[in-house]
């Protein structure tokens, strides 16, 4: 390599991060996630009702910060995690959700199961497409 080429590459040295600083950076998140992971398969393996497997990573996820932990890691993704991290938070993408949730619960209260699947399908569909859409037009 000639002086040029590692003159170009120096500055760069300065923007990488090694795994090492990573792990040492975010282990309590590493942990964090390590911890639902392993409870949610002890749980699947026990036959634990899935309604209380979700409730117990919600409120510990949000206890430990665990989601915010989770949405700052994809944000060191190069180019790409900050447009995803950024729409992730946006509260329309929130409410898109939620309100999903709810009509899902209405209609399978009156029997609508089948036609819940498909909707919440295209719900997610739609929710992929802005973050994709997003991502190309900042992108673009």
């Amino acid at each position: 390599m000639d002086k040029k080429a590692k003159k170009q590459t120096r500055p760069l040295k300065h923007y990488t991060v090694s795994l090492k600083f990573f792990f040492r950076a975010f282990w309590k998140t590493i942990l964090t996630w390590i911890v639902i992971v392993t409870f949610i398969v002890v749980a699947i393996h026990y036959k634990v009702d899935k309604s209380v497997i979700g409730g117990a990573v919600v409120i510990f996820g949000i206890i430990s910060q665990a989601f915010i932990g989770l949405l700052n890691i994809i944000g060191l993704v190069p180019l790409v995690g900050p447009l995803v991290a950024k729409i992730l938070a946006l509260p329309l993408f929130w409410l898109i959700n939620a309100l999903g949730y709810f009509v899902s619960v209405l209609a399978i209260k009156r029997g609508y199961s089948q036609e819940v699947v498909n909707y919440r399908i295209l719900t997610v569909v739609l929710l992929v497409g802005i973050v994709i859409g997003f991502v190309l037009g900042k992108i673009i």
